[in-house]
């Protein structure tokens, strides 16, 4: 028997193996490259270069510059809203998942500090090109709806499911959440660990409490005066209503 019917040889890898590869490799690398130099700082050759392919390969698998940052961007959209689900769907009956989903967005962003920072510089660039800033909601739009699915169990758990739409909570969530990171950054202090579970909290309590239905107002306070459909009751004093 041949020494090498023991070791066969390796299968080569697919067109799309192969493709898939270099996309990551070329993420990665802009992840680095980015970090160090910024959105407006890096070049694509140096994306290119710290991936070791040339120029053309970021060309053919992104396009541009511009949607090989938006691509990252959703990556780690998503990466993020696929831990906090795993969370949410190993929360034990009873359970508050709430905190630990704190500690999560609390620990990508001690992780990853550099990509808060160019988040509000893309944005910034991107708010001045409309086509760019279409792109990116088009490609933010997939992860906003598992943020949204996630935010419909979250509801289910405070028992507020239907009250409000998930994703306008979503949009909320997404909006405190980036708000109290970028503080973070500035004043570590200011934002502890459990300050990002404890609003999240805030927010579904509030929710709850209000016992709203969309679009229909909340509970009257016991002490607002009834509601009348007479256009000119408003002005009237209250004892000749």
């Amino acid at each position: 028997m041949s020494p090498d019917a023991d070791h066969p040889p390796k299968r080569r890898p697919t067109r799309a193996e192969t493709k898939a590869r270099t996309r990551r490799l070329l993420l990665d690398a802009a992840a680095r490259t980015y970090a160090r130099k910024g959105f407006a700082g890096a070049s694509v050759e140096e994306v290119a270069e710290a991936a070791g392919f040339s120029i053309g390969a970021v060309y053919s698998n992104f396009g541009s510059k511009e949607r090989l940052f938006v691509e990252l961007l959703k990556e780690r959209a998503s990466e993020q809203v696929s831990r906090a689900t795993r969370i949410m769907a190993d929360a034990q009956a009873g359970d508050d998942p709430v905190p630990a989903l704190g500690r999560l967005l609390a620990n990508a962003a001690d992780k990853d500090p550099d990509f808060a920072p160019l988040q509000a510089e893309f944005w910034l660039y991107a708010v001045r090109n409309p086509p760019l800033m279409e792109t990116l909601a088009e490609e933010l739009r997939g992860p906003r709806a598992e943020l949204e699915s996630l935010m419909g169990k979250a509801l289910e758990h405070v028992g507020a499911a239907g009250s409000v739409p998930a994703d306008a909570v979503a949009t909320i969530a997404m909006a405190l959440f980036q708000g109290l990171l970028r503080q973070r950054r500035i004043d570590p202090a200011s934002v502890p660990d459990e300050l990002l579970g404890q609003a999240m909290q805030w927010l579904l309590a509030g929710i709850a409490a209000s016992g709203t239905t969309s679009g229909a107002p909340g509970p009257a306070h016991p002490d607002a005066p009834a509601a009348t459909d007479d256009p000119a009751a408003a002005d009237r004093p209250e004892e000749n209503r």
